[in-house]
């Protein structure tokens, strides 16, 4: 394939071997954590009645999973704020965006909307075949083509990679864990009386793990996202051809939120350095980064693109937002 292609990629071997090592080690580490979440399930259920405690509690959640309610993408979005965009007010940006779905082999390409918000936030709803990226004012004005390309790829690869799903699947097995480690503790103070008089001895070690059920559990989801955010920046490095300009986003975001004007626009929002790692949705944005950039290759040629410098900020119709951001209902600021 000729160097001037438009979906020229950079087909060095050791690049591509490294890429499918971490692609591996990454998918392997998502099944063990999801593995994790529903035997720890089972095990409340093994706690709480024994062998049937554990097919109850495989089979309320599979009918979670089957009925629980499913929020159109325009919801979540609306919930947001947020409006989509028209191809006059950022062209580059649809151009982009369809280039890389259709490396991605999405069946449709995701609509493109916006946050009138100077915060630093891109994510994406939906699913392979209904999907949208919602992105704000202050990234579009903060990054270069280049990174907002590297962007887009790591949105469209939560897609393409079903991890909205996964997510929502983590989430249901940590919520049905947490509510039958309540179910157990009420059962325990119910019966405590009786086991007093009776002088029967409390079982303190299963106690023990029902209190502790919920809080593997949230643990274990986050170690999940972490795996695939890093799963994500792999897969916009290969959509974009370009692992160089994604790692050049996440330090530019990184770096920009956590300068001190940044702490004067958002008062009261904690940083995520003081957060602990464990604690954290996303992986430390330097390894993030280390990752990446073992992975560079030469910088790629996309289609539609040429005219536009890669390092330049992409011109946008619309104006700058000026509205403070403030805290929103789940921990968002925007």
């Amino acid at each position: 394939m000729p160097r001037t292609h438009p979906f020229f990629m950079p087909t060095d071997q050791a690049v591509a071997d490294l890429r499918r090592r971490h692609k591996t080690a990454n998918v392997l580490q998502s099944l063990l954590l999801l593995g994790g979440m529903v035997l720890l399930l089972a095990l409340c259920g093994m706690i709480l009645a024994g062998v049937e405690g554990v097919l109850w509690a495989l089979l309320g959640g599979a009918v979670s999973l089957l009925f629980s309610p499913r929020l159109s993408p325009r919801m979540v979005l609306g919930m947001f704020g947020a409006r989509r965009l028209t191809h006059a007010e950022a062209p580059v940006l649809f151009d982009a965006l369809a280039v890389i779905a259709r490396r991605a082999e999405l069946p449709a390409v995701p609509e493109l909307w916006y946050v009138a918000s100077p915060a630093l936030n891109a994510f994406a709803v939906g699913s392979r075949h209904q999907s949208a990226i919602a992105v704000t004012d202050g990234l579009l004005r903060a990054l270069s083509l280049r990174e907002l390309a590297g962007v887009l790829a790591h949105e469209v690869s939560h897609v393409r990679n079903n991890d909205l799903t996964v997510m929502g699947l983590a989430d249901t097995v940590t919520s049905l864990t947490r509510l039958m480690s309540v179910f157990g503790m009420a059962l325990l103070i119910l019966n405590l009386p009786l086991l007093m008089m009776w002088q029967e001895g409390v079982p303190w070690l299963l106690v023990l793990l029902l209190i502790a059920a919920p809080w593997i559990g949230v643990l274990l989801q986050l170690a999940l996202s972490r795996t695939r955010e890093f799963d994500a920046d792999l897969d916009a490095a290969h959509l974009t051809g370009d692992p160089e300009g994604v790692a050049s986003a996440l330090a530019r975001i990184e770096r920009l939120q956590h300068s001190p004007w940044e702490g004067l626009r958002f008062p009261g929002r904690r940083r995520a350095q003081n957060i602990p790692s464990l604690l954290r949705t996303h992986p430390d944005t330097e390894e993030r980064v280390r990752r990446l950039m073992a992975l560079r290759t030469p910088p790629p040629v996309l289609p539609g693109l040429d005219a536009h410098p890669l390092h330049a900020r992409p011109h946008l119709a619309m104006p700058a937002a000026l509205r403070r951001p403030r805290y929103r209902i789940g921990g968002y600021w925007y």
